[in-house]
């Protein structure tokens, strides 16, 4: 089995949970996920299955959207509300200033810009992960990374509550939990994160996203086939089809020869042998299509 599952992570699962359990799932020890999801967010979480898993780093690298809760006015450890309130402060804003301000985030505003990641995340800092380092009261300086936030607007706005709903869609690597303290330090009266949900990452929607409970269903069913969706249907490159010295070639990891993209403009090309087996993924670098994930030997 090859491909790949929109998974809808329910609260209270790690996404190494939702790994461990499609393992079972799908009875193979090829599993991996394309981007995590905190333990108390929930949405979409894309599980790649056998020889997919070569293509996680791919999917993973694609843009993704939120909709998240914004509290204004308090400040926790760990940027959203599970964790334990450092500060708090006077909120005196209207909903215009926060729609401004929350604006002013997006990359056509300002381009990229720096996100120093939460001590609560899984990054590696000297070999250790962050949330490791936090857990027994330690806090380290964290680089700080380029991120951009295509889109993002304000939803609701609950005064009572000093709250308001944003819906993000951005790049690869941008922690929200993270944009709600920049933009709470940007209003001046801190913030935290309430509720997450990933509504879109990539080409999966939470539309079609399906829960455990579903699978566990179908495997034991021996059903799970019609939910494991093919890879080159997700990343909808073009397709070469090869054969002769040329599938030798690609088999032992050699580039191929640019004609074969019959003058195609695209930066990858998914190739496939003459029986219809797909090999891997190809980039276009103008004189070669080279290798980048190898999917199919013989």
């Amino acid at each position: 089995m090859t491909g790949i599952i929109n998974v809808y992570k329910e609260k209270g699962y790690t996404s190494h949970d939702v790994v461990a359990i499609m393992r079972r799932i799908a009875g193979t020890k090829k599993v991996g996920h394309t981007g995590t999801l905190d333990p108390d967010a929930t949405g979409v979480l894309p599980i790649c299955i056998g020889r997919a898993t070569k293509l996680a780093e791919h999917l993973a690298a694609q843009d993704k959207t939120y909709i998240a809760q914004i509290i204004l006015g308090i400040e926790t450890n760990t940027g959203d509300i599970s964790g334990e309130i450092m500060a708090k402060k006077p909120v005196t804003f209207d909903e215009a200033a926060i729609a401004q301000t929350v604006k002013s985030f997006l990359y056509s505003e300002r381009g990229e810009y720096l996100q120093v990641p939460p001590m609560y995340s899984a990054i590696k800092i000297g070999g250790k992960k962050l949330y490791e380092l936090a857990r027994k009261g330690e806090t380290i300086d964290r680089p700080p990374r380029p991120v951009a936030i295509h889109d993002i607007a304000v939803l609701d706005y609950t005064p009572a509550e000093n709250a308001f709903t944003i819906r993000v869609k951005c790049s690869k690597g941008t922690y929200i939990r993270s944009l709600a303290t920049d933009i709470g330090a940007a209003l001046g009266c801190g913030a935290t994160m309430g509720e997450l949900t990933r509504t879109q990452s990539g080409a999966f929607s939470i539309d079609t996203a399906t829960k455990l409970d579903a699978l566990k269903a179908a495997g034991e069913r021996g059903e799970l086939a019609p939910f494991v969706l093919p890879v080159d249907a997700l990343l909808p490159y073009p397709k070469i089809t090869i054969a002769g010295e040329d599938l030798a070639r690609a088999l032992n990891g050699n580039p191929l020869p640019i004609a074969l993209a019959n003058g195609a403009d695209s930066p990858k090309f998914w190739v496939y042998s003459h029986t219809g087996e797909l090999i891997g993924l190809y980039a276009n670098d103008g004189k070669k299509l080279r290798v980048e994930v190898l999917m199919w030997t013989l």
